[in-house]
């Protein structure tokens, strides 16, 4: 890793305050999704667009430049540096919904999916629709002029982008709303404004420029900068605002993006037609074009293979025998129910012509249809996680006139087989020409093999697709993939203007060097990604990002990726034999990566290849923790009912003394046994629960399993549920009995637990143990499965969920339970009344989102209360059973955003699944907050 040099970091932090230079700063931010990787010299947080004009002049100052990032999904290495990079996800994150959603105004950091869903009671959405949005910003998607599934070059960011606020290398701030902005321009940036003019008449001038730009942009096309900007604007200032998209950060900073937004159809209609062969597929193209269909996504034979291994994959693609098929998902969006109908029934007719192996069917069920979206949208990255271990992943995007796609997949096929990439893919936005391929490559340290092959199949590549009218970019950006063949597509005139545009904006050469524009032939062949054999886990991984914006704990040390690359860097520093750096990374590592994860599995949920960063933890946690604690842990397994009793009784007296003597009690024993083993307390903990009950009765429907936390932590006291409602457990057996609904429990039920608090640690001795005592118990007192066994906390149903396995035990969450068997039953008597809160915040939590139980859980919600909220910025608590008060600072990180949103929407009550959830949401909002059930137990006459 190379020297930073010297004096910059000071320079850099009297400019903007938050710098990363620690070898774990650098490390885990010189990857992105890309096949390059370079180790920046500093990673720097800027918070104001203030503070970004300041660097720029410090940059300067000091000979250096930035390159700018956010979601860091790019694939064509526009987001990696060797010199300053410029992270905007932590202070960039701004959204604001203008008239009634037909605008909205946005930092680059904020995520496109964030971005939609404010939209989204307004019925409105962005035009650009990226496949991923789960994880992609406004930043990267004006940057890269991204487009998508649906929006081709109609409704992408050139097409409805209404102003912006751009930050010049020199200092100078355009803010392209104003009225003025052209005249400001030109005050401020005289020679910027005269010479952007002066290319403007120049171009128009001339016809056959005019002609090859219109030509070049008939497609989508991101290779270079979008010259005709030139044609489609006059004033110099909107002609800038406009070669800004898609420059790939090389002329400016974006500190703000309003966008013009496209109304919701929202009557949809989504299917897949398979054919016997891509060639059939695409013969059928123009046909589909005609049909005004929104979609039609193409799918090769093994891109429908890697498919069929995901168990979420519709039953469409597992059951289809894949030898030579490839599949088109289509969609119809109208605005109206009768107009999608008429939509269907005038397509039959085509379907009946169409070489289709399987009739078409088009669904208008929600679930049907995601299904199918989330297999597509996780493509690329689901292939990649299936390539081999330690090789690198290459993806390429192109497009052509759609009648020359057939021919240009042939094309591509025999180029595969000629150098020997025989596992390549193709998919892509088919109605559009666009069609992105990915082949797999092993570059390895030292030779050069590789690196010759995919050289010699670029050049092939790229004469194949230019000899058929087509772009070597459509929508991923020009990048370092592509800049040395810039000048090949649009010629010399028109690269020479592109040269003079950033020039004109950036004189000193200090925004993104080596990116868009290149005079290195084989700058597309350099600082590749090598991907060393680390583990399951990490070699799976593609570096996507989709997993960062669900992780609690990425405003504050690391994401998911960031914690598999320094796996990966590790392994690579200890191959090199750098024993200073390895050491380094590795006592970063023990608080960034480990300590401060909550293990909460929400990665899961976003990763395509469906990778659980909490299982490395995990596993982590275990290698490195002592055999007293293993010891000490398998003693509390074994004695748990007395264990958690204590725990229970040590919070109670606590809670009766002066708070300043367990606060110093719990310090002096973490110095003593370890920040790690005790927690740290304070005063907003609860006193301690009760012992769990024993239930008995032969008549029994269900097996309850009270969570541990009841004896542990007591109820909140006071507020709507009741001054003494006795938490879940008591909420949820009176529901029961008033619903008719036998009970009974293990016999040996206090000292059992779902494992949770060991299996987060690491500790396997005591989790086996434990695990071995509930299957026992849970076997006995279920009748041998015969009774579902109910858990009254989300956490711990996941927890027995992990813990059953395949033991023949059907584990229910008691939300579930409650909206499925109760409420019925509870209407039924006449117990239960219109909804009496006027309004409830629920925070659903990971287990809980993890498990499908949400909809349990909003519908319990609304019987009980007029008006229900889910926090749009809600996102694991973080708390993570102690996790919360082992690291206080995880949970505060965690829930900044959505604790502000909970304050202001004010409402009568709140609630959750999880009672370590709900004491963690108290301790960030201020706002008592119980189980759902006991809300729904005190709205029962």
């Amino acid at each position: 890793m190379a020297e930073i040099p010297a004096g910059l970091v000071d320079a850099l932090r009297r400019a903007t305050g938050e710098v990363g230079a620690r070898a774990t700063d650098r490390l885990a931010s010189a990857h992105d999704a890309s096949h390059y990787l370079l180790t920046p010299q500093a990673v720097v947080r800027p918070r104001s667009v203030a503070e970004v004009a300041e660097l720029f002049r410090t940059v300067q100052q000091t000979g250096a430049a930035v390159t700018f990032r956010s979601g860091g999904t790019s694939l064509s290495g526009q987001a990696v540096t060797d010199k300053v990079l410029v992270d905007v996800r932590r202070h960039f994150g701004a959204i604001e919904v203008l008239d009634d959603g037909a605008r909205v105004r946005c930092g680059p950091g904020a995520v496109l999916r964030q971005v939609n869903a404010r939209l989204l009671r307004y019925g409105r959405k962005l035009g650009p629709d990226p496949a991923s949005e789960i994880a992609c910003t406004i930043g990267g998607v004006v940057a890269n002029n991204s487009s998508g599934m649906a929006c081709g070059i109609t409704t992408n960011t050139y097409r409805t982008l209404d102003s912006c606020v751009l930050v010049l290398p020199s200092g100078t701030v355009v803010d392209t709303s104003s009225d003025q902005a052209d005249a400001h321009l030109a005050q401020d940036e005289p020679d910027l404004h005269a010479g952007l003019a002066a290319l403007r008449d120049q171009l128009r001038a001339d016809p056959r420029s005019v002609e090859r730009i219109q030509q070049l942009h008939s497609l989508k096309n991101t290779m270079g900068y979008g010259l005709n900007s030139f044609l489609d604007h006059t004033e110099p200032v909107r002609i800038l605002e406009h070669l800004v998209i898609g420059s790939e950060g090389t002329l400016a900073f974006l500190g703000e993006a309003t966008y013009r937004t496209v109304p919701i159809k929202p009557h949809v209609a989504t299917g897949l037609l398979i054919y016997p062969d891509l060639a059939s597929a695409t013969a059928s193209l123009p046909e589909l074009v005609s049909a005004q269909l929104a979609t039609v996504e193409l799918m090769d034979a093994t891109s429908l293979r890697v498919s069929q291994r995901d168990p979420k994959s519709p039953e469409a693609i597992r059951a289809l025998e894949v030898k030579e098929h490839c599949a088109l998902l289509v969609e119809f969006q109208e605005a109206d129910a009768q107009a999608l109908q008429d939509r269907l029934q005038s397509a039959n007719a085509l379907w009946d012509r169409l070489p289709l192996t399987v009739p078409a069917q088009l669904s208008t069920d929600a679930q049907a249809r995601t299904a199918l979206w989330r297999t597509r949208k996780g493509l690329f990255a689901a292939v990649a996680g299936n390539r081999p271990p330690g090789t690198t992943a290459l993806l390429e995007d192109i497009a052509v006139p759609v009648e020359q796609l057939g021919e240009t997949c042939e094309a591509l096929r025999t180029l595969f087989t000629k150098h020997g990439y025989r596992d390549a893919v193709i998919f892509g936005h088919a109605k559009d020409g666009n069609i992105h391929f990915m082949v797999t490559e092993s570059f390895t340290e030292g030779s050069q093999e590789g690196v010759e092959r995919y050289a010699e199949f670029t050049e092939d590549m790229v004469e194949s697709v230019l000899a058929r009218g087509g772009t070597l970019k459509a929508e991923h950006g020009t990048g370092r993939i592509m800049a040395p063949f810039v000048r090949r597509q649009v010629g010399d005139e028109l690269y020479a203007v592109m040269q003079r545009v950033k020039a004109l904006a950036d004189p000193q050469l200090i925004l993104n060097p080596g990116v868009l524009l290149t005079e290195d032939p084989r700058a597309h062949l350099k600082h590749l990604k090598t991907s060393p054999v680390v583990e399951e886990e990490v070699d799976r991984c593609v570096e996507c990002g989709y997993c960062e914006p669900v992780c609690p704990s990425r405003q504050l040390t690391l994401t998911p990726r960031e914690r598999i690359v320094l796996r990966r860097e590790i392994a690579r520093a200890e191959h090199a034999g750098d024993t200073p750096l390895v050491r380094t990374l590795r006592q970063e590592y023990d608080y960034d990566g480990v300590d401060t994860c909550a293990v909460d599995g929400m990665c899961e949920t976003a990763c395509p290849v469906f990778i659980n960063t909490g299982d490395l933890v995990r596993r982590l946690r275990a290698e490195t923790t002592s055999g007293a604690e293993q010891r000490a842990w398998k003693v509390a397994a074994r004695s748990w009912d007395v264990t958690s009793q204590a725990g229970g009784f040590a919070l109670t007296v606590a809670g009766k003394l002066p708070s300043a003597l367990p606060r110093r009690g719990s310090e002096a024993a973490r110095r003593v046994l370890g920040a790690e083993a005790v927690p740290r307390w304070s005063a907003d903990l609860p006193s301690g629960g009760r012992r769990r009950p024993v239930l008995h009765n032969d008549q029994a429907e269900a097996l309850w399993f009270p969570s541990c936390t009841q004896t542990m932590f007591g109820p909140e006291v006071g507020d709507v549920a009741g001054e003494n409602s006795g938490g879940v457990g008591k909420a949820f057996q009176q529901l029961c009995k008033t619903a008719g609904v036998r009970l009974r429990t293990p016999e040996s039920m206090p000292s059992l637990c779902c494992g949770t608090p060991w299996k987060s640690k690491g500790l396997s001795a005591g989790y086996d143990r434990m695990r071995q005592k509930v299957l026992e118990a849970v076997r006995d007192a279920s009748d041998g499965g015969r009774l579902p066994v109910i858990s009254d906390a989300s956490s711990c149903t996941e927890g027995l969920e992990v813990l059953r396995a395949d033991a023949g035990i059907e584990v229910v969450d008691s939300v579930t339970f409650a909206a499925e068997r109760l409420l019925p039953a509870l209407r039924d008597l006449g117990v239960l009344p219109e909804p009496a809160l006027p309004s409830l915040t629920l925070h659903p939590t990971c287990s809980s989102t993890r498990l499908g139980l949400n909809p349990a859980f909003e519908a319990l919600a609304e019987a009980v209360a007029q008006q229900i909220h889910v926090p749009l910025e809600w996102e694991c608590c973080a708390f993570a059973g102690d996790r919360g008060m082992l690291h206080p600072e995880l949970t505060a990180s965690a829930t900044r955003a959505q604790a502000a949103e909970v304050r202001s929407l004010n409402s009568a009550a709140h609630a959750s699944t999880n009672r370590t959830c709900e004491m963690g949401m108290a301790r960030a909002t201020g706002k008592p907050y119980r189980h759902i059930l006991e809300l729904l137990n005190a709205a029962v006459h």
